[in-house]
């Protein structure tokens, strides 16, 4: 898991129901308890809508301006419309004239239909908090850890930049993407982490998406395997329980044993299509901030599965 800590941005992705943001607040936990300041983040227009990762991380709800969650650890909700804002407020020359922007209603409107122009607007957002500083010029945040709401996602922010390049070369919305471009493909300050689950159907989206992000040339990290059955045999052992239920009626953890069968081929199977390091994480049985909690004193142990 130290592997992740050095990184700038940690873009979590995934398809829905693999517990992608219970890893991402996990992880957040985990990197905050190593003593990085960790800024846990969630892409969304609205921040007063319920929250997967505010559940997660054991808050009411999030805002689009960090909460402070623990020691080290913040969270927030990236809105685009303060991207948009920063944006504007970049590129004119008064920040006055930024902020009457935003404040039409017109604006707004283009901002948040053009293709391209919400996803930029996130782009931006997360840019703004990776340059922020302290007093002492130290990063205001060491980490960002971003729960990607679904697979679709983690490649329209990598296919932003070279849409809008293609449309508008030069100036300084080029500048902006060209630099949102550096920081999503510059492997010391980024990765990709892909969450999956040790089945067929979840293990075959993962190869896809692990295809895609590396079209896009965003590098990937590590790929989790979330709720792995826990396996107590050895290869002798599961031969004798194979023969004891050969033949014999429904019994009572056969389906679990068929279990740990489909787990342990989905995982040889990730192991042999991808080159990047996979994590199994152990399936745990816990709810809300407590598995997040677990899971991330679970990274902390050396050695753990």
């Amino acid at each position: 898991m130290k592997r992740l800590l050095p990184l700038r941005a940690v873009l979590i992705t995934g398809k829905g129901g693999v517990g992608k943001t219970t890893v991402a607040a996990s992880l957040a936990r985990f990197a905050a308890a190593q003593g990085k300041r960790v800024l846990a983040a969630e892409m969304g227009g609205d921040p007063e809508s319920g929250s997967a990762l505010a559940d997660a991380l054991g808050v009411e709800k999030l805002a689009d301006q960090p909460v402070t969650i623990a020691e080290n650890l913040r969270a927030l909700v990236l809105a685009p419309t303060l991207g948009h804002q920063k944006f504007l407020r970049d590129v004119l020359p008064m920040n006055i004239l930024a902020d009457a922007a935003m404040r039409s209603a017109a604006v707004r409107r283009f901002f948040s239909a053009a293709p391209t122009f919400p996803e930029m607007g996130v782009l931006y957002r997360l840019l703004d908090l990776v340059r922020a500083k302290r007093k002492d010029g130290t990063d205001e945040h060491e980490m960002i850890v971003v729960d990607l709401p679904a697979t679709g996602h983690a490649l329209a922010l990598a296919q932003i930049p070279q849409s809008l390049l293609r449309v508008i070369p030069t100036g300084p919305i080029a500048a902006a993407v060209r630099e949102g471009l550096a920081l999503l493909q510059d492997p010391a300050k980024t990765g990709a982490v892909v969450v999956t689950l040790p089945e067929t159907l979840p293990v075959s989206e993962a190869i896809e998406l692990v295809r895609g992000i590396e079209h896009h040339q965003i590098p990937l990290a590590e790929i989790f395997v979330n709720r792995v059955p826990f396996d107590p045999f050895s290869e002798e052992e599961r031969e004798a329980v194979r023969r004891l239920l050969d033949g014999r009626p429904p019994m009572l953890g056969a389906r679990t044993l068929e279990r740990i069968d489909r787990a342990r081929l989905a995982l040889a199977r990730l192991s042999g299509e991808v080159t990047v390091p996979i994590v199994a994480l152990q399936d745990v049985w816990l709810d809300g901030p407590r598995l997040a909690e677990e899971m991330a004193s679970l990274m902390a142990v050396e050695g753990a599965p």
